[in-house]
């Protein structure tokens, strides 16, 4: 009989007692209840006011505080004195010159000495504009390795606001660029969909960068290839040194106009000394190791003469480089996208170098 059938005939409900313990009639025996303890010593809250984290008084910071040192001031060079002084003194022998000149002519006739100007003014004008290109190329090189600070800050910050600041910069920075319209053009229907910080910049650096690393891989291996080649077949070393560092410069110069930098002649020379010190730092020597074991491994040192080893060789130092000048030139470090190595060109310049066609 149900509960249901009961109840239509008018039972009344009842209350059973249940005994206290197991079910099956075990014994259940309760674990010993422990007295609360106070720990010694107990917790100590310092007041905002004595909290040297939170005060801004200096008296408070203790040697456990983490202070930033100041930086210490430049001592006195007498190499910048010499050059400040033989500038000036150069500048004023210049002047004084440029000054008879004009007025010899002018002495001479009239259209003579307006000539004088007219080129001195013109000459002036270009070395201004010349100035203002190393300037703004500089600023351009500061600005992209800015940015690659604050997209490595962004990625771990836990407000995206900092994130998004970074993906405007960076569709700024490479707004020029037409293998970036169809990224900008996704970012900007996503571009409420988002909020966390790191997806944000992943997808941006699918989105603008892919393209752009394409195109940068196949200036690297354009610029190995051609150097393998040319060192294989040059009859003199010094041809070989002149045309790697032509195509070094040539290299490095259009990595950092891919990726926004734009570097003028100073420009150029300062993203190269950076070059150079970024294999020093990744380990330059060890390089040479590593491509001899890749030849080595690949059977290649028994069918090479010693001319198209060299170029080989040549061709993957040359991309090595490239690689290195991709990781300073780019505006975001490598998170999203997989960094290049050298086994993805060794194929591609041992056949370059061997004029044979890769497998």
């Amino acid at each position: 009989m149900s509960d249901e059938d009961d109840i239509r005939k008018g039972r009344r409900p009842s209350s059973f007692s249940v005994q206290d313990g197991d079910p099956s009639g075990r014994t259940v025996t309760e674990p010993p209840r422990r007295s609360p303890r106070s720990f010694e010593g107990g917790v100590l809250v310092t007041p905002e006011a004595d909290d040297p984290f939170l005060s801004d008084d200096p008296d408070l910071v203790t040697d456990a505080t983490a202070v930033a040192l100041p930086r210490p001031r430049r001592r006195f060079s007498f190499l910048n004195l010499a050059a400040g002084a033989f500038g000036t003194f150069l500048s004023l022998a210049f002047g004084l010159w440029a000054d008879g000149i004009v007025r010899d002519l002018f002495a001479r006739a009239d259209w003579l000495g307006y000539a004088a100007l007219t080129a001195l003014g013109l000459g002036l004008a270009a070395v201004l504009v010349m100035v203002g290109r190393e300037i703004y190329g500089m600023m351009r090189l500061t600005a992209v390795q800015t940015l690659k600070a604050s997209v490595e800050a962004a990625t771990v910050a836990a407000r995206p606001a900092a994130a998004r600041t970074c993906v405007t910069a960076l569709t700024k920075l490479l707004g020029h660029r037409p293998e970036t319209a169809r990224g900008r053009a996704a970012l900007d229907a996503t571009a409420e969909e988002i909020i966390d910080a790191p997806q944000l910049i992943e997808l941006a650096e699918r989105e603008l960068l892919s393209p752009l690393d394409r195109k940068a891989r196949a200036l690297i291996l354009g610029s190995s290839q051609r150097v393998a080649i040319v060192t294989a077949v040059s009859p003199r070393a010094i041809v070989d040194l002149a045309f790697v560092l032509l195509e070094v410069s040539r290299l490095i110069r259009a990595m950092a106009d891919l990726y926004g930098g734009r570097p003028g002649t100073l420009g150029l020379l300062r993203l190269m000394r950076d070059v150079i010190a970024h294999l020093a730092v990744t380990g330059s020597i060890a390089v040479g190791d590593g491509l001899a074991q890749q030849l080595l491994g690949h059977g290649l040192a028994s069918r090479l003469s010693s001319r198209l080893g060299e170029g080989v060789i040549n061709g993957l130092l040359t991309a090595r480089i490239g690689i290195a000048a991709m990781d300073l030139c780019r505006p975001m470090p490598f998170r999203a996208l997989k960094r290049p190595g050298m086994s993805d060109f060794m194929s591609d310049i041992v056949a370059a170098g061997t004029g044979k066609r890769p497998d």
